[in-house]
């Protein structure tokens, strides 16, 4: 009896255990199934990329780069100036390549990718062992196509994306170029592509999985993806038109004048918008690598600070306006020279023209007439006038790198710093800080940001405009509409004469300054920067423009170099923008290009 109660209860237990071990096994094949079901359901794309080709993945986890695109003003459609094209790497395995079939697989090679047969022969066998082996990026789909009908065996391809820029001639200092990094990742540089690059370049993608000690995937392990977000396309304030005829007219004017450089912007007063930027010597985007001067991808709009001569006197006749110190009528003693502080500072046509308005001064580029109204604002009220203009510190274009240049010597003790000033020497001022400027006295004294993005478009479609914004008003309306008026005065009467576009009236002015010696001592010799400022019409303002050409070697005043070019300039816009003539055309007899020597002086001063 005892024997079969002890028999129950070992087969009670059994059965007990069994099931136990069943119930087990049966869970554990239902997480298994749960598992493989959620693989194969909730992950089949990730694990689909597993089992695909290294592209397919690539595409997941790289983002796609935006384009830029240029305006057309004439039709509103859109230029590519930079986007994607298609493109390939070749990579070699040797440790998958008998060392019998090299020689002829190197001359396949090197014949396709247009290479030395030794190189890729050194390529191919430097290491036997080796899993992977870069033999040629770039290469086009044609090439990739010859190849793989070749049946070459060890020799891969991977699907890449490449930077184009289709159009050519357009500024490659605007543009920047996309440059590969010391770990393989494109990047922006200078222009467009290296300021904006983190709207271009978008967020790279992740893979995280779960690995066992050996650094093997777990295929039961936690597996994150995160796709890539594409970058954001770019379309640019900068008219194509517009953008086209002012590179080739610096690039002339530079070659013409036999000149170290030269830069023209072109902005809309009313709203800050850049219509064109270019300076030359320049390079194109596509063939960066062939650039051997660096100095070259630096934008000199925003980059190269200059003492800007007699341009500047605008500001302080607009200055002495806003404070009613004088008026265009204002009457002053010239006597063609200044005695400041143990200076002398002179006319630079070394002349004295007795008592004159401040119209005709300004027409003349007398350098004593804005001291006369530099010593009535004073030192403080003018140095806070130039400050207001702008001067001094960044526009906030946002193209990097941008300068602030240099009014500190403004705040120095003693007379001369500010006398000098008011003719625009001894201070320093960008291009762009001075078409915006300019873009003051024209808009009514309202002085606007200038901005190059117009408009960015997100990967989702959503599109995101820039807005105008006023950052300060330097002058009334007032002053401005006198002051363009002696401006329209300067170009009909003074040395602004080759800026003028027959039927219009436009407001501008020329300036000739000197280049300080590199050892702050003094001015180089006979070495002079040329140029114009001003804008059109007049008196209801399309475009601001400042023309400067550096060390011309021909022609000494900036009304022989900077003003034919902004003239020629002018007149391509009005007509291209369609503006209607506003006076009746008449014949302007111009006087011969000078070719009187520079007139220095105890402080060099030679502005007009």
């Amino acid at each position: 009896m005892l024997q079969q109660v002890g028999s129950r209860r070992m087969i009670a237990q059994f059965d007990y255990r069994y099931r136990l071990i069943f119930a087990f096994f049966l869970v554990l094949l239902a997480c298994v199934v749960i598992r493989l079901g959620y693989l194969q359901i909730m992950e089949h794309g990730l694990y689909g990329l597993y089992a695909s080709d290294q592209h397919d993945l690539q595409k997941k986890l790289l983002p796609t780069r935006g384009r830029i695109f240029l305006r057309d003003a004439q039709d509103g459609s859109l230029t590519p100036l930079a986007t994607n094209r298609l493109s390939w790497q070749v990579y070699a395995v040797p440790r998958d390549m008998p060392s019998t079939i090299i020689p002829n697989l190197a001359k396949e090679l090197a014949i396709a990718l247009h290479k030395n047969e030794a190189d890729v022969i050194t390529q191919l066998t430097k290491r036997p062992d080796d899993p992977y082996e870069l033999l040629a990026k770039d290469v086009s789909t044609d090439v990739v196509d010859h190849l793989r009908s070749k049946n070459l065996t060890g020799i891969g391809f991977v699907k890449m994306t490449a930077r184009m820029y289709p159009e050519r001639g357009l500024g490659g200092q605007l543009i920047g170029f996309v440059q590969e990094d010391e770990q393989g990742v494109m990047k922006g540089r200078y222009g467009i592509e290296g300021s904006f690059e983190d709207v271009l370049s978008g967020v790279s993608g992740s893979l995280i999985a779960e690995k066992d000690a050996s650094g093997r995937r777990l295929i039961f392990g936690d597996t994150q993806l995160r796709e890539a977000k594409d970058g954001s396309d770019i379309v640019l304030t900068i008219d194509r038109g517009i953008q086209f005829k002012a590179c080739m007219i610096i690039q002339e004017a530079v070659k013409r004048h036999q000149a170290d450089d030269g830069t023209i912007m072109i902005m809309d007063p009313q709203t800050g918008a850049v219509m064109a930027m270019c300076s030359a010597p320049d390079f194109e985007p596509a063939n960066y690598g062939e650039t051997k001067n660096l100095r070259i991808f630096n934008n000199p709009a925003t980059f190269v600070a200059y003492e800007p001569g007699s341009i500047f006197k605008a500001f302080t006749m607009a200055a002495g306006l806003d404070a009613e110190k004088i008026n265009p009528k204002t009457i002053y003693n010239d006597t063609g020279k200044e005695e400041i502080d143990d200076f002398t500072i002179r006319n630079s046509d070394k002349k004295a023209h007795g008592v004159q308005t401040m119209t005709y001064a300004l027409d003349e580029s007398l350098n004593t007439a804005t001291i006369f109204v530099q010593r009535l604002l004073g030192k403080d009220r003018f140095r806070q006038y130039v400050e207001l203009f702008g001067f001094g510190k960044q526009t906030g274009i946002g193209l990097n790198p941008e300068v602030k240049a240099d009014i500190s010597g403004l705040s120095k003790k003693g007379s001369i710093f500010a006398a000098t000033g008011s003719f625009g020497q001894g201070l320093t001022t960008t291009p762009i800080q001075l078409v915006a400027g300019y873009g003051a006295l024209a808009n009514n004294g309202k002085l606007m940001r200038p901005y190059i993005v117009a408009e960015t478009i997100h990967p989702d479609g959503t599109r995101e405009k820039t807005k105008p914004l006023e950052v300060a008003q330097p002058i009334s309306s007032r002053a401005s509409r006198l002051v363009t008026g002696m401006l329209i005065s300067a170009v009909e009467n003074g040395h602004g004469k080759r800026a003028s576009v027959p039927g219009y009236w436009v407001a501008g002015k020329t300036g000739t300054a000197q280049v300080p010696k590199k050892n702050g001592k003094g001015y180089e010799t006979d070495v002079t920067i040329g140029s114009f400022a001003g804008f059109a019409p007049a008196n209801d303002p399309r475009f601001v423009m400042l023309v400067k050409i550096t060390r011309p070697r021909d022609v000494q005043w900036a009304e022989s170099s900077a003003a034919p070019v902004f003239g020629e300039m002018a007149a391509f816009l009005l007509s291209y923008l369609r503006v209607p003539p506003e006076r009746t055309v008449k014949e302007v007899k111009l006087p011969p290009l000078p070719t009187m020597p520079l007139a220095t002086t105890t402080t060099n001063t030679v502005q007009q």
